[in-house]
């Protein structure tokens, strides 16, 4: 697949609301709406990938998690070590506990259940 400029665009569009939505800016409540245009541009990548490699009758589902994985993997790996780093630097002892559990259910990909079950999420 080649590049997609507007593609681009899109996220830094759905990107505004998200951070909006998380700096308590005025009263908006568009969080929601920016992730739900990530997850139709991510459907939208997914699908066409997903649709050249069996029309090219190359299409292997182990292939696919791995190009997953290295592409996920590292930005994860390093994220969850910064949020821990700087929790373990800032944040006092009684916290850390809350934050191992949030740590452990994302390296796991079920962080939703975890905040379902802990925030209702």
């Amino acid at each position: 697949m080649k590049y997609r400029p507007e593609i681009d665009g899109l996220r830094a569009f759905a990107v505004i609301p998200v951070i909006l939505f998380h700096a308590g800016i005025g009263g908006l409540t568009g969080g929601f709406i920016g992730v739900d245009i990530f997850f139709v541009i991510s459907g939208f990548l997914i699908s066409s990938i997903l649709l050249q490699d069996i029309e090219q009758k190359r299409f292997s589902i182990i292939s696919f998690y791995e190009r997953r994985a290295r592409r996920i993997l590292p930005a994860l790996i390093f994220t969850l070590l910064l949020i821990a780093t700087i929790s373990w630097i800032f944040l006092p002892p009684q916290s850390m506990r809350s934050v191992f559990q949030q740590l452990v259910s994302n390296a796991f990909f079920a962080s939703n259940f975890h905040y379902t079950l802990t925030w209702g999420y």
